[in-house]
C-alpha cells in the first residue's frame, strides 16, 4: 500500500509521536520541527514554512506543535516576542498563509483553555471563548487566525491528554500515577472539573478527519467530566496502589495563587461523535488499557 504523504508539526511530542506510532503504515510523515536532523524547520519563519509546504505533495498539515507550559506562559503574559506567542500564534499564522498559497488543509490541535471555566456544564463548540490566562489567549488567537482564513481547516479542542504508555513528557495519568508511587501526590481538588483526552483515540480522530475530509470546529476529548480527586481515586483503586489520597480545594488554592485557574474545562463531544466512524473509549476503559500495556511491559 502506498503511504499518504502528510506534513505535521509536533510529531515528536506527546500526542504527535503516538499518532506517528499508530499510523506509520498509513502515512509518510514529514516532521516540521527544529529538531529534525534531516531538515530543521522553524515554524516561526514564514519563508521557511512556505518553502517546505510548497515543495510537498501532502494535502494535509497536522499542526500539533505548541507552547503548552501554562505556568511558563503566564510568566510571559502580553509578551508577543515570547516563545508562547511566537509558537502558538505566529507559527500558526505562518502555516495558515502557507496553506493558503499551497492549497492545503490545516488540522489544528487547540485546547479547552480558550474558555474561562465558569460554566457549570461541559463546554459546547458554540460557547463563546473567554480565556483567562496567556496560554489560553494565544490558543484562542490562533483559532481566530484559522477561522478567518480562506483555507480548508479543522480545529480539534482537547483537554488534559494521556496515553496508555509512558513518554518523556509526563501526561495527566502518569503524573498522578508516579506521584502516588513516589508518595508525593499533593491533595487533589474536589471542585475542579476536567475532561481527560485519551491520546490513542485522538490519533484515530485525526486519521478520521483526514480520511473523511472533515472540516470545522470540534471538541475531541472523552466527553466526560471528572474532578481531580475522582480521577486520582480511580487510578488509585484500579492500580491497587492503596495510596492515602487527600482531598484538596481549588477555591482555597486560588486564595493564595496569583495565576488564574479555570474551575471547569470539560468538553461536550456530541458533535464529533456524529462525524466519526468508530466509537471512542471511555476514560475507565482507557485506563484499563494502560494497565494491560504496563503488565505486558512489566512496568507496574
Amino acid at each position: 500500500m502506498n503511504k499518504i504523504p502528510l506534513l505535521g508539526t509536533g510529531l515528536n511530542g506527546l500526542i504527535g509521536s503516538k499518532f506517528v506510532m499508530d499510523f506509520a503504515d498509513q502515512y509518510d510523515f514529514d516532521n516540521l520541527d527544529l529538531r529534525n536532523p534531516l531538515r530543521p524547520v522553524d515554524i516561526t519563519d514564514e519563508r521557511q514554512i512556505l518553502a517546505v509546504l510548497g515543495s510537498s505533495e501532502a494535502k494535509f498539515v497536522v499542526h500539533m506543535a505548541a507552547f503548552t507550559d501554562v505556568t511558563g506562559a503566564w510568566q510571559q503574559t502580553d509578551d508577543t516576542s515570547g516563545a508562547c506567542y511566537q509558537v502558538n500564534v505566529k507559527g500558526t499564522e505562518n502555516l495558515v498563509k502557507a496553506c493558503e498559497k499551497t492549497n492545503k488543509h490545516l488540522i489544528h490541535l487547540s485546547t479547552s483553555y480558550v474558555f474561562d471555566g465558569e460554566k457549570d456544564e461541559m463546554y459546547l463548540e458554540t460557547d463563546k471563548t473567554n480565556p483567562i490566562e496567556w496560554y489560553g489567549k494565544t490558543k484562542a488567537l490562533a483559532e481566530e487566525v484559522i477561522q478567518n482564513s480562506s483555507i480548508d481547516w479543522t480545529i480539534l479542542r482537547i483537554d488534559q491528554p494521556f496515553r496508555n504508555d509512558t513518554f518523556a513528557k509526563v501526561d495527566t495519568l502518569h503524573r498522578v500515577l508516579e506521584g502516588m508511587k513516589n508518595n508525593k501526590l499533593y491533595p487533589q481538588f474536589v471542585d475542579h472539573h476536567f475532561g481527560p483526552t485519551y491520546i490513542n483515540d485522538l490519533a484515530k480522530i485525526i486519521d478520521c478527519v483526514i480520511r473523511q475530509k472533515i472540516t470545522g470546529l470540534y471538541h475531541a476529548s472523552s466527553g466526560e467530566s471528572w474532578t481531580d480527586f475522582e480521577f486520582a481515586q480511580f487510578i488509585n483503586q484500579t492500580f491497587n496502589l492503596n495510596f492515602d489520597l487527600k482531598r484538596g480545594s481549588l477555591a482555597e488554592y486560588l486564595k493564595t495563587s496569583n495565576r488564574p485557574y479555570q474551575k471547569n474545562t470539560a468538553l461536550n463531544i456530541d458533535k464529533i461523535k456524529l462525524a466519526l466512524d468508530f466509537k471512542l473509549k471511555s476514560v475507565r476503559t482507557a485506563i484499563g488499557e494502560t494497565i494491560s500495556n504496563k503488565l505486558e511491559r512489566k512496568n507496574i
